[in-house]
């Protein structure tokens, strides 16, 4: 027997005193409702209804029994409006990951303003450089660095990230500046350490792809902390190019002009991308942050 469907057809005879009209606002036919009811009854083990060909009266029982099921119907129905608003509005808890360095310069700024527009999204942002999984670990939103990815999720192109040679004057006045490639052999340089290793120095030349990294001096996953060693001189460092831009403009570091151009991968399709389940996106909260990082980053000047 379905239990609620009987609690709701009962409710709706006591409160319209007959067995036609209730069938009515359920759309169902009386007989199949007041069968229903009898079940219910039979179930109890007691009589919640007296009928007769008139009318139809509440027992003593029944009248007790109406008006504690009324607290379950009602607090059933606000269960299922907090559900069906949570498909409708943007609410509950976003969960983004993304990379340290950028959450930090980029994407934590422009929260203030996601929030305004959406105050009943309570906002959960996890930083690091460690890999995230979708389908594995608990994220609506993912922001990384890389390619997009094999898996099944929908990855938007954010911005582009190409990565530059960096290093602070008093090194170049001490171990001079390099010019070509080849030349940074006999430098130091500062890596980042990815999940799949230290970023290598590669460029391309006669039709070859070589590795021309410096000898490390330092290895870390920390970028804060590798960006302060290039400043205090230890070496040359492959960096983000939006990432730099504070420092240009301080002068604490500067690019270096190297032919042929260095890259940290061969793959042309190196960016930042924004991933999500693509199932995800009808659900309010992760469409509307889909919506606006992409707006953002469209529009911003980096």
């Amino acid at each position: 027997m379905d239990q609620l469907r009987a609690l709701r057809y009962f409710s709706k005879v006591v409160e319209t005193g007959s067995f036609t009209r209730a069938a009515k606002a359920f759309d169902v036919p009386t007989s199949s409702l007041s069968r229903r009811i009898a079940d219910l009854e039979k179930t109890l083990g007691a009589n919640l209804l007296k009928r007769s060909t008139r009318v139809v009266q509440v027992t003593e029982i029944g009248q007790l029994y109406y008006k504690q099921v009324q607290d379950i119907l009602h607090q059933l129905e606000q269960s299922d409006e907090t559900v069906r608003s949570y498909q409708t509005k943007p609410t509950g808890f976003l969960r983004i990951s993304a990379m340290v360095s950028f959450g930090e310069r980029l994407l934590l700024p422009l929260m203030d303003e996601f929030k305004t527009l959406y105050p009943e999204i309570i906002l959960d942002i996890r930083l690091s450089d460690e890999l995230s999984t979708l389908s594995r670990d608990d994220v609506d939103i993912a922001i990384r660095g890389g390619y997009a990815p094999n898996e099944r999720v929908q990855a938007v192109r954010l911005m582009d990230n190409e990565f530059i040679p960096v290093a602070a004057a008093s090194y170049l006045a001490d171990r001079g500046t390099p010019k070509q490639a080849l030349e940074l052999k006999h430098h130091q340089g500062l890596f980042f350490r990815t999940p799949a290793g230290p970023n290598p120095w590669l460029c391309e030349l006669n039709g070859q792809w070589l590795d021309v990294s410096a000898s490390p001096v330092a290895i870390s996953n920390n970028g804060k902390w590798l960006g302060e060693q290039a400043i205090a001189g230890r070496g040359i460092m492959m960096a983000p190019r939006w990432l730099m831009q504070d420092y240009f403009k301080s002068g604490e570091l500067q690019e270096l002009f190297i032919e042929p151009t260095l890259k940290v991968s061969q793959n042309p399709q190196l960016a930042i991308y924004l991933l999500y389940q693509k199932q995800q996106y009808l659900v309010p909260k992760v469409k509307v942050a889909v919506d606006f990082l992409v707006t953002q980053f469209a529009n911003a000047e980096i």
